[in-house]
């Protein structure tokens, strides 16, 4: 081939190129045909982010029409003004006999992007063929004007097939050995991929990208450009973070310049726009992750609060499909944790995939339970979807079949437990010490798994999601999961904190039961809990300081009710009491007894507020609140009798008992002190 171009210099490196050159065949193939005549297209319209092989491609189309003996000129709009006359000038100096024309970096030329297509390409000959190359994709009139539509043809550049990708290795002289871990880190990007074996021809092939940081920083230049201010860097690293991006999570961050910022997000060429919001190609978001998360700490720290926080408010929607939306939102922030599996199941699919499953899906989800827990665990999982049918999450495949489903039983105070379910009774045994209360649910994660068993990544995926919500939006005494699979599963509840309850033997096979007290650590501060642990990576057991008591039961209840009103002036009783740090009393962490003290006097505020309950505000006020001396005295205050007095504050005491165990049991939600 090198004779073919030539002897000089240049031609030995175009050699060079082509000996090097991979896939692309369909876009060289249009050139080809576009050489041989006359016929459409007559201008090709490259695109795709930097890094693609636009310039790579052009080559090549030179390297051919030089061959085709056709005259070339290639412009590099780096090298010339960029206004008419700047383009004319450069044209009637170098290009007037040029019957192809190459243009890189056309992105520069889009200010006269219509000049160009409708005064400048219509002044060339019949025979002429001009490709352009820029990372923006073209103007619409490039392809609804129906002159324009047939002539000119956009080709988009993707990423390299995993097979071109092994082969652009193999032709740099990477070792087969390494080969695949590169295509996998590469995601099929050809500028990564050549970086990558530089790299391996220095040293040993690198197991993450964040081995290699001068190539993390130079990619992260390449892919996204210049950043023009600190909103495009803070709108880039939350396409980075979020698995979705939306605008109105772009707004949590930037504020009044979320419009202007998503519509620049929108016209990035590594950003592509989903039914649910706006994603980065995989390798930008590696990168970008990467490098914001090394050079700038405190801003990645910032971006992954704002998402945080954005998850679990909109896991309170009324929506389902938003709730378990947000869910996948909260476990993509989880990479590097053992929910990695279903972290990477989020960015091969792209889109929302935990959905309520349908009595279509049974009976592929009961056979699917029969390969996992055999012919027993099928017919007990038969049995459960016709009980709670509702309790059942599915991921399907694009072909619409189960690929990952999870199966919670959701069971109040006075459940009777079924006499076929010896897994679901272990269970319900292991709570026992502290079980829940009347009002109090229990869920139970009885059946999960998919093609690939317990530890299927779509397994993981939907009932991570789909329990997550549960547990923030029910009012949940204990989570108790049931697995065969510890291998899998143990790390992933570590590192949530649920503990081991125990261990249940059934037809051959040993469930390991893992759990949670969401009494002695509520949703909302477990989820805090978690947000820290999004970032450092920790695993374990929270420390006992994080826990709330042991939860009473309402006699037990009552009885610390009477005596928080009894102390609500000696804040070293509040302290002690047995419901300082309880579910209604958590609104000050660094002291307990003063929260208990605000959600007293809420509940008697919401007593007030209540015409049914006002009478018995006013005795609570007049005893305990901004209390008389005496009883007597707060009788004569209040106009009663004495006799009648105590039959009202009786009955007042048990009014605000009532509230405060409705707020402890979730039925209610917390009211704020005045």
């Amino acid at each position: 081939m090198a004779d073919d171009l030539g002897a000089d210099l240049g031609s030995a490196v175009d050699a060079a190129r082509v000996a090097a050159f991979v896939g692309r065949s369909a876009e060289c193939e249009v050139f080809r045909a576009a050489l041989d005549g006359p016929d459409p297209p007559r201008v090709m319209y490259l695109h795709g982010p930097g890094g693609i092989g636009k310039t790579t491609l052009l080559h090549r189309y030179r390297i051919a029409a030089q061959r085709a003996g056709r005259s070339v000129l290639v412009l590099d709009t780096r090298d010339i003004d960029c206004t008419q006359q700047g383009f004319l000038d450069c044209w009637n100096d170098r290009g007037p006999s040029a019957t192809v024309l190459l243009v890189d970096g056309y992105d520069r030329l889009r200010p006269i992007d219509d000049w160009f297509r409708d005064e400048f390409l219509t002044r060339l000959p019949t025979d002429a063929l001009v490709a352009v190359a820029g990372r923006e994709a073209p103007a619409a009139a490039w392809r609804v004007d129906p002159g324009w539509r047939t002539l000119a043809r956009c080709l988009p550049l993707t990423t390299l097939a995993e097979p071109d990708s092994r082969d652009l290795l193999a032709r740099a002289g990477v070792n087969p050995a390494g080969r695949d871990r590169l295509v996998d880190l590469s995601h099929g990007h050809p500028l990564t991929l050549a970086m990558l074996a530089q790299v391996a021809t220095d040293r040993d092939v690198v197991e993450t990208l964040a081995d290699a940081p001068d190539l993390v920083t130079a990619l992260a230049a390449t892919l996204v450009g210049g950043l023009s201010d600190e909103g495009q860097a803070m709108a880039c690293g939350l396409c980075a973070q979020a698995w979705l991006t939306t605008q109105d999570l772009l707004r949590d961050l930037v504020g009044d310049r979320a419009t202007e910022l998503w519509a620049w997000l929108e016209s990035r060429p590594f950003v592509t726009r989903g039914p649910d919001g706006l994603y980065p190609h995989d390798l930008v978001r590696e990168v970008l992750e990467i490098d914001l998360r090394r050079r700038r700490p405190q801003l990645y720290g910032t971006i992954h609060r704002v998402i945080h926080r954005r998850a679990i408010a909109q896991m309170q929607a009324p929506d389902l499909g938003q709730r378990q939306l947000w869910g996948s939102q909260l476990i993509h922030l989880h990479p590097r944790s053992p929910f990695a599996t279903a972290y990477w199941v989020l960015r091969e699919r792209g889109s929302a995939a935990v959905a309520p499953g349908a009595p279509t899906d049974h009976a592929e989800v009961v056979d699917l339970v029969g390969r996992i827990q055999g012919e027993w665990g099928k017919a007990l999982a038969r049995r459960w979807l016709d009980r709670q049918p509702e309790g059942l999450w599915v991921i399907r495949s694009r072909s619409g079949h189960v690929a990952g489903f999870c199966f919670d039983a959701v069971l109040d105070a006075e459940f009777a437990v079924p006499d076929d379910d010896p897994v679901l009774a272990g269970a319900l045994a292991a709570i026992e010490h502290s079980p829940a209360r009347p009002g109090e649910l229990v869920s139970v994660a009885r059946f999960t798994g998919g093609p690939e068993g317990e530890r299927d990544p779509h397994a993981v995926l939907v009932a991570s999601t789909s329990s997550l919500v549960t547990w923030v939006t029910r009012p949940l005494a204990w989570s108790v999961i049931a697995v065969l699979d510890v291998g899998c599963w143990g790390p992933i509840f570590d590192y949530i904190g649920f503990a081991v309850l125990g261990q249940v033997d059934c037809d051959g096979r040993t469930f390991t039961l893992f759990g949670h007290d969401w009494r002695r650590l509520p949703p909302d501060r477990w989820v805090e809990a978690m947000g820290e642990r999004e970032l450092t990576g920790r695993s374990g057991s929270f420390p006992e300081s994080m826990l709330g008591p042991a939860p009473l039961g309402r006699p037990a209840f009552d009885d610390a009710v009477r005596a928080a009103l009894r102390s609500l002036t000696r804040p070293d009783e509040l302290r002690r009491n047995p419901l300082a740090g309880a579910r209604l009393a958590v609104s000050d962490a660094d002291d307990p007894g003063r929260a208990l003290r605000a959600a007293v006097l809420a509940g008697v505020d919401r007593l007030a507020g209540d015409p049914a309950t006002r009478a018995a505000a006013r005795v609570l006020h007049r005893t305990f609140v901004r209390a008389a001396p005496t009883q007597e005295a707060a009788a004569e205050v209040l106009g009663l009798p004495f006799s009648t007095y105590r039959r009202h504050l009786a009955k007042a005491i048990q009014a605000l008992a009532d509230l405060l165990w409705a707020v402890e049991i979730g039925q209610e939600s917390p009211g704020s002190a005045p």
